[in-house]
């Protein structure tokens, strides 16, 4: 009995593509459980320096507004430079790095440092989110995983997407949203191997996070559209809006980027930046608070509305009575959306430690608002509708453009609320936006970071971007052709000469026949008395296939592979067929050079 279970489970996983790795689902479920327990840590620590710092701050003055921020960014900036430098910023593109150039390895001690660094500067006040922190924290268990069991590099990068799943998963409560935001963003391989097993990690996480938690509510349990209707007369109007979101998102990152470069260049110490950033943050919630005084828009008086994650003030904007009563004016959403924005710029750019998903929602939730606004003020917004169904779309579109992830940007905000009635607007909005934004940008907000490094991104498309080149888009190298009874003599005589390597063998007519490579007129050269005696067509091989100009390069790139050779004949007719002439040869080399020129365009 269990020697058929156990072939029978074989052949599934083999079906599945796991041939002997079946394991891995096991190894995703418990690194979904164990992140769950990472995330419910790090949240705790997080709200309990959210609480302390407003309980603080509101028995303060408010000129003492800049204390704590300077504090947590000081905690932070010692964490990071003592520690783990890795866990400065937002945490994603280090995850994709090691993926991509360090075998998936992450230091265990990157969760621990990142989880307190985060802690300090979103709890104090510092503009950022819990995403980034969580994805890495994950990553790192992931990766500590597969380090401690000595798995395969290509399986340790499964393991770390399955850490960074259950992490975004857990803090979301957002399991589908997680898988794609990996699959999309981190790994970029939707291929039924990797996507069991992150599954399976993101499910678990879930369910343990609710389990312990004893709820399934979403962050953003408003529903927006409630009793709005969509007509297709809004479609510019939202069409209008993803357009906005996508310049809004690449004026973000533009702006993010500036700052950091701005603080490297700072004549000051590392530890120092974060505290520098923070002050100047603590000066702009100063003059906000004196500028606008105290509302119901703004919240407590304390603590500026830009200060932290901004998830109240997003929960806010997506109450259709904040706009009812008024309470949200345009001057006040559109100050909020600059303060958001360089605050968050001060934050990271400094040095800060936490994520650019929360303050992409606050950037998308305040756009959105606008646009409901100005509608509203002009007379164009429907019976029935509500600012507050801009704003839940701005908050996807933000984030579609900032990440280039229209997936996970639509499926997060969806799960995140729970609205269905504004999905169709945040379809069309999330994808104009990225259009937009990658016409004026190639990066996105992850990806530019990498590529300053010298990191180009590919896909497990690239297979793809391979079938999309035809052989005839790679330079071909002249070639000198031998006929079969030429003296293999010959052939050194054209190597010194020209500095040949690969000869192409042909008939008299000038059709293809075989070829005689370098490695073996090397062999030959072993025994060089034999050298006068030998024909080419005692050294000719005739085992090796052609290529043809209308071929694809995955096809050509597989019969280099079969074969350890450094050139094929390309010829007028394909293999299998009639010999044909031959045009010239397809090195290895150059292949490989055609195909990082298209990763480069396509990244």
């Amino acid at each position: 009995m269990i020697p058929k279970l156990k072939a029978r489970l074989q052949r599934v996983s083999i079906r599945l593509g796991f041939s002997r790795d079946w394991y891995l689902i096991a190894l995703a479920a418990g690194i979904g459980s164990i992140t769950a327990f990472g995330a419910l840590g790090f949240m705790w620590l997080l709200r309990f320096g959210e609480h302390k710092a407003v309980h603080l701050q509101e028995s303060w003055t408010i000129w003492l507004l800049p204390i704590l921020p300077v504090a947590g960014a000081l905690v932070t900036g010692l964490l990071v430079h003592l520690f783990a430098k890795e866990a400065k910023g937002h945490g994603v593109p280090e995850v994709i790095d090691a993926v991509y150039r360090k075998n998936g390895v992450i230091r265990p001690r990157v969760a621990i440092v990142k989880s307190l660094a985060s802690a300090c500067t979103i709890g104090s006040g510092g503009s950022a989110g819990a995403e980034g922190p969580i994805i890495q924290i994950g990553s790192a268990i992931g990766s500590g995983v597969a380090q401690l069991l000595h798995i395969s590099r290509e399986n340790t990068s499964t393991l770390v997407g399955c850490g960074a799943a259950a992490g975004i998963a857990s803090v979301f409560n957002a399991p589908i949203a997680g898988v794609f935001f990996v699959l999309e963003v981190i790994l970029r391989d939707f291929s039924v191997r990797t996507f069991t097993p992150v599954v399976i990690a993101s499910v678990f996480s879930t369910a343990v996070t609710q389990a312990f938690l004893g709820e399934n509510e979403a962050i953003f349990a408003v529903l927006a559209g409630e009793h709005y209707q969509f007509t297709i007369a809004e479609l510019p109007s939202y069409a209008m809006l993803g357009v906005l979101c996508g310049l809004i998102a690449v004026a973000f990152i533009k702006a993010l980027y500036w700052t950091e470069d701005l603080f490297d260049r700072a004549p000051v110490h590392p530890i120092m930046r974060p505290v520098i950033g923070a002050g100047i943050l603590g000066g702009l919630g100063i003059f906000y608070l004196k500028v606008l005084g105290h509302t119901e828009a703004t919240g407590s008086q304390a603590v500026p509305p830009f200060f932290g994650n901004g998830y109240e003030t997003i929960q806010m904007v997506l109450k259709p009575e904040s706009f009812g009563v008024m309470h949200v004016t345009l001057g006040v959403v559109f100050l909020l959306l600059i303060c958001k924005a360089v605050a968050t710029c001060l934050t990271l750019g400094s040095g800060g430690s936490g994520g650019v998903f929360a303050p992409s929602l606050f950037l998308g939730a305040a756009t959105g608002a606008m646009v409901g606004l100005a509608l509203k003020s002009v007379g164009l917004l429907p019976e029935g509708g509500s600012p507050a169904a801009y704003a839940l779309v701005g908050m996807a579109a933000v984030v579609a453009g900032s990440t280039h992830a229209p997936l996970t940007a639509i499926l997060i905000v969806f799960e995140i609320t729970r609205d269905v009635y504004v999905l169709l607007p945040i379809m069309l909005a999330a994808v104009l936006s990225v259009v937009v934004a990658q016409l004026i940008m190639r990066d996105s907000i992850y990806s530019l970071k990498l590529r300053r490094r010298g990191v180009l991104l590919g896909t497990a498309a690239d297979l793809t971007i391979l079938r999309k080149i035809s052989a005839d888009a790679v330079p071909l190298v002249p070639h000198t052709t031998v006929l079969p009874a030429d003296p293999v003599s010959r052939l050194l005589e054209l190597n010194q000469t020209y500095s040949i390597v690969d000869f192409v063998v042909a008939d008299e007519a000038g059709r293809y026949v075989g070829m005689v490579v370098g490695q073996d007129i090397r062999t030959a050269l072993l025994e060089r008395e034999a050298i006068p005696l030998l024909l080419v067509e005692e050294l000719m091989r005739t085992d090796l296939p052609t290529v043809t100009l209308d071929e694809s390069l995955d096809t050509v790139l597989d019969k280099f592979s079969r074969f350890d050779i450094s050139s094929l004949a390309v010829t007028t007719t394909a293999e299998g067929t009639i010999s044909g002439n031959v045009l010239g040869l397809m090195t290895r080399s150059r292949l490989l050079r055609r195909y990082q020129q298209a990763l480069t365009e396509d990244s």
